[in-house]
This record gives C-alpha cells, sequence and structure tokens, in this order.
C-alpha cells in the first residue's frame, strides 16, 4: 500500500512542473501581445499627438515595456 502512495505522488510531479511551464508560457505571450498592441496604439499616432501625451517617439518601446508588466503585476 506505501508502494502506491508513492507512485501516485511520483506521478504528480511533472504534472506540476508541466503546468508552471505553461503558465509561464502565457505569462510571456500575455506580456508580448500588451506590448505589441501599445506599440502599435502608440506608432499610429502623429508627433502632435504624442507630445499631447507628454511623449516622444522614442520613447514609445520603453512605454510599451512598462504597460506590459504593469498588466503582468495586477
Amino acid at each position: 500500500m506505501a508502494v502506491a502512495a508513492h507512485q501516485t505522488a511520483l506521478k504528480g510531479a511533472p504534472a506540476t512542473g508541466l503546468t508552471s511551464l505553461f503558465e509561464a508560457a502565457k505569462t510571456r505571450f500575455t506580456r508580448y501581445r500588451i506590448y505589441r498592441q501599445t506599440v502599435n496604439e502608440l506608432s499610429e499616432l502623429s508627433n502632435r499627438e504624442l507630445a499631447d501625451l507628454g511623449l516622444h517617439r522614442s520613447m514609445i518601446r520603453r512605454v510599451a515595456l512598462q504597460a506590459a508588466e504593469d498588466y503582468i503585476a495586477r
């Protein structure tokens, strides 16, 4: 009986690792999706519109990266 309980415990171990791997991939994909969406939306704005937001075109990637990190941190 002790052997059966031990085997059950070992069976669950790889699934936990696989689950955490899947969750990490899901988080990375979500972060990338938010990053790309933010870059695309800000890139469509004119320089005047960006200036109204207090941004320069060179800041778009950094702002998008921060937006993606903040979204994941919530």
